[in-house]
Parts: C-alpha cells; sequence; structure tokens
C-alpha cells in the first residue's frame, strides 16, 4: 500500500539517508533526501514535504537552528531530529525549539518508524497557538508559563525525566506541587507504570503505616484480609507523597528504612518486599523549621531532598498572569462555560492582587468570570468586583477574625452555585453538600478514636451499622473494617 505523503530526510551520512529511504519506502512514504540543511530549507519553503527528519549536525547548518524557523514558516510541518550527540541537553533543546521528537543515535528502525506514524496522526494545532509556544520546554508539561522561574523549572523536570532520582517540590499551596510530580512521572522512564498518591494530612495518623506498607491478616483488630499498601500499589511507577510534613514520627522511621534498604515489610508481615517505586514527595511546610521543632527527622530530609524544586508563589511570576489566565479560560470553556476573553486593563488588574490561593484561586476566578458574566470581554471592574468578594471576611470595627465554619460553608457554597448560573446540571446538590461535610468530620472523629468504630459512633451520636454505611458510601478506606 503506497502512503502519498512525502518525509523529507536531512543527513550529510549517505548510510542512514540510504536506511532511512529504504526503511521509509518499503512502509509506502514518498521520500526526498538530502546531505544539506540549505536543499532541505529550499523544501519546506516551497511546501514539500508532510513530515521532516533531521540530524543536528550537518556541513552548512546546525540541525536544531533550522527547527524553530521551519515552525515559523510552516508551524504545522512536524519535525523529528536525530543526534549521534546522546545528550540530554541535545534532546532538552530539540523539546525547546518545537521538535515533535528527538531519537538518538543509534535507534531502532522500528522506533523511528513508530514515531513517524504519531507524528503524521497527531492532531494539528492552530497555527497562532503553536508560535506562541514553538521553543517552549514547557509546551510538553501540564504547566504553563514564559517567566524565568518557570523556564528554570522547565528544565529541571527535563533533566529529570531520565532518571529515578528522588525528588522534593515544596511550595505554598496552589502552586502546582502534584502537576509537577506528573510531570515527572507522565514524562519520565516509569511512565509506563502507576501513578500513585497519597496525601498524609488527609489519613489519621495511627493509619498511614498499613496505608503506605499494606498489612497482613490479623495484624489488628478488624483486620480480616491482607491489605495491599501505596507502595505495592506503584510497583513499577511513582509514589507521590504530598504533605510529608505532616507524616507522623513512626511513619517517618518507617520510610527512611524503606529509603535506605530499598525494601519494606506490610504491618504484622515479616517478609521484605522490594520497593520498585520512584518517590516524590511535596509539602507546603518549611521542613527545616520542623527539623528544629523536632517534629521531622533530619535524616529522611536529605533521603527525600536529593533534587529539591521549590515552585514559586504566583505574585513572583506576575508576567505569567496573561498566559495562565487564557490557559484557565479556555478550561472553563472546555468543560462547558461561555467563551471569555480579559481586557487589557482586566490583566493589569490581576497582576496587582497579592494572589495568596496562587495559580488555584486564579483558575478559581476565571471560572467564576466565565459563569456569572454575560460580555465576551471581561472588563477591569468585573474584575475587580470578583476579587474584592473573595477577600476574607472582616468583622465590625474593621477587625479582621478568624472565619466561622458556618461562614466558610456560606462562601464555598456562593462559589458553587455561581459556577453553576449558566444552566449547568445540578443534582443531588443537598447529598453533595451533606458528603462534603460529612467526609472530613469522619476522618476526624475516626483518627481521634485511633479508627475504634464503637467509639466514634458514639461521639458522633450515631448507630454503628449507620457509621459502617457512611463510611463505606463516602469511600474511607483506611478505616474500612477497624473498630
Amino acid at each position: 500500500m503506497t502512503d502519498s505523503r512525502t518525509i523529507l530526510i536531512a543527513d550529510d551520512d549517505r548510510a542512514i539517508r540510504t536506511v532511512l529511504s529504504q526503511a521509509l519506502g518499503r512502509s509506502g512514504y514518498q521520500v526526498r533526501a538530502t546531505s544539506s540543511a540549505s536543499t532541505l530549507w529550499r523544501w519546506v519553503e516551497d511546501g514539500e514535504g508532510d513530515l521532516v527528519i533531521t540530524d543536528v549536525i550537518m556541513p552548512d547548518e546546525n540541525g536544531l537552528d533550522l527547527v524553530p524557523r521551519i515552525k515559523r514558516v510552516r508551524p504545522d510541518l512536524r519535525v523529528v531530529v536525530m543526534s549521534a550527540q546522546s545528550t540530554f541537553m541535545t534532546a532538552l533543546k530539540a523539546a525547546q525549539r518545537g521538535a515533535f521528537e528527538y531519537l538518538p543515535k543509534p535507534f531502532d528502525l522500528k522506533e523511528l518508524l513508530a514515531v513517524v506514524e504519531r507524528a503524521l496522526a497527531a492532531p494539528q494545532v492552530a497555527a497562532e497557538a503553536e508560535e506562541e509556544e514553538a521553543g517552549e520546554a514547557g509546551e510538553r508539561l501540564p504547566l504553563v508559563g514564559r517567566s524565568p522561574a518557570m523556564q528554570e523549572i522547565y528544565r529541571t523536570v527535563a533533566r529529570l525525566t531520565t532518571t529515578d532520582l528522588t525528588v522534593m517540590i515544596t511550595g505554598e499551596s496552589g502552586t502546582g506541587k502534584e502537576l509537577v510530580s506528573r510531570a515527572l512521572h507522565d514524562y519520565g522512564r516509569r511512565r509506563g507504570g502507576p501513578f500513585i498518591a497519597i496525601n498524609m494530612a488527609a489519613i489519621p495518623r495511627e493509619l498511614i503505616e498499613s496505608e503506605l506498607f499494606g498489612h497482613e491478616r490479623g495484624a489488628f483488630t478488624g483486620a480480616l484480609n491482607r491489605g495491599i499498601g501505596r507502595f505495592e500499589q506503584a510497583a513499577g511507577g511513582t509514589l507521590f507523597l504530598d504533605e510529608i510534613g505532616d507524616m507522623p514520627p513512626e511513619a517517618q522511621t518507617r520510610l527512611l528504612r524503606v529509603l535506605q534498604e530499598g525494601e519494606f515489610t506490610t504491618v504484622g508481615g515479616r517478609n521484605p518486599i522490594k520497593a520498585n517505586v520512584r518517590i516524590v514527595a511535596a509539602t507546603h511546610r518549611d521542613l527545616r523549621q520542623s527539623i528544629r521543632q523536632g517534629l521531622f527527622r533530619e535524616d529522611l530530609f536529605y533521603r527525600l531532598n536529593v533534587v529539591p524544586i521549590r515552585l514559586p508563589p504566583l505574585r513572583e511570576r506576575l508576567e505569567d498572569i496573561p498566559l495562565l489566565a487564557r490557559h484557565f479560560l479556555d478550561r472553563a470553556r472546555a468543560s462547558g462555560l461561555p467563551s471569555k476573553q480579559l481586557s487589557n486593563e482586566a490583566l493589569e488588574r490581576l497582576k496587582q492582587h497579592g494572589w495568596p490561593g496562587n495559580a488555584r484561586e486564579l483558575e478559581n476566578l476565571m471560572r467564576r468570570l466565565a459563569a456569572l458574566y454575560a460580555q465576551e470581554t471581561i472588563g477591569e471592574d468585573a474584575v475587580a468586583a470578583e476579587l474584592s468578594e473573595a477577600e476574607p471576611p472582616a468583622e465590625a470595627g474593621g477587625r479582621t477574625g478568624p472565619e466561622t465554619l458556618e461562614q466558610a460553608v456560606e462562601r464555598h457554597l456562593k462559589a458553587f452555585v455561581a459556577a453553576h448560573k449558566d444552566g449547568l446540571p445540578v443534582r443531588d446538590l443537598y447529598d453533595r453538600v451533606l458528603a462534603e461535610v460529612e467526609r472530613p468530620l469522619l476522618r476526624l472523629v475516626l483518627g481521634a478514636t485511633r479508627g475504634n468504630q464503637i467509639k466514634a459512633a458514639a461521639m458522633l451520636g450515631l448507630n454503628r451499622n449507620t457509621l459502617r454505611k457512611k463510611i463505606r458510601e463516602l469511600d474511607l478506606p483506611v478505616v474500612r473494617g477497624l473498630g
């Protein structure tokens, strides 16, 4: 079967040109091959070819320098870069300059053909968007921003994708710590394995060891079957330990042993299990301060902090706000909300805000604006009004006091209802709100009673069977079967 699409090849090695031409020809493609970058450029300018495969080192021009030029004149033309300089910096530059893929020499022909097939089948993006993002390492990551701080994060993440080094991500809430951990996994060599996340702050401290390492039948009251922990679930992939600063001391000791010895035992078990995972940890806390306070083990900190990544708060990268705002408005449109854009004055107003909630706060604001305002272009007044509305409530006399539970619930409900104001379906709202309140309440009480469901039911004023039913309905596996 003959494929009408043409592949342009540029390599100064005649043997490489011959092998590639024959392999691609046998696969049905039309092929044109040259030894010079200038000839390749002429073909591209003339509108020839559906895909480019170029070497880096050629007599008249570096192939990497050719990539952004190709993307400017033919933004829909995919470029595959190959090189015998099999260094990570070569791969990084290829990604930064807009190459679809980078192949180090020598490579397997089957791999090349698979890359060609993917490149030709990949959906095209709008030329404007391609030009704006061409040359950005971040276009391949679920992160948005062109600031120097973000570019450094892109480079760091790109370097780490070829390793299994343990990474510690620090940053305020809402800065994207889980996004970075997902990028490390999705673009790393363990991407074929599972990505398992566990939030230390969301689990009763008495149950963390069982959650992490699993337990044997009969290890504790209610352990009727063997429980698989997150380390086993993540085998071959990545284990993301979120809010590691909230891990209790006894669990810290067991985790340190795993990192030192590369194996662990289940709660109540005797046989060691090999820990085949990459560890990525994250926290919003200052762990060095926690060490000084005796709340976090110093030796565990250094085991986890092999490669530190600090995510800057949004106030430190205000130049990224226009890109982020557009990105979040696009996401809002994709979820069914009306298409919106911001005026230049509105964008300037966004840059004046302190953003205590960081990018997450900005995303919530963009969704509110898309849902609540009829005009297609949102102006400065609307942005200022919404930012003012989102400010914490103040007590009489101008004194700022702690927000009550009722106030917090009312504030979140207003935002939820506002986000669905334009006709999006809302069903079972009463049950959904109750579930949001019940889940943290049950976690808190079960933690206080060390997982004892009899004591927890008495504290809550519930029948024990009712409590068990709610645990199942709310999917609280950390406490199921205890008590």
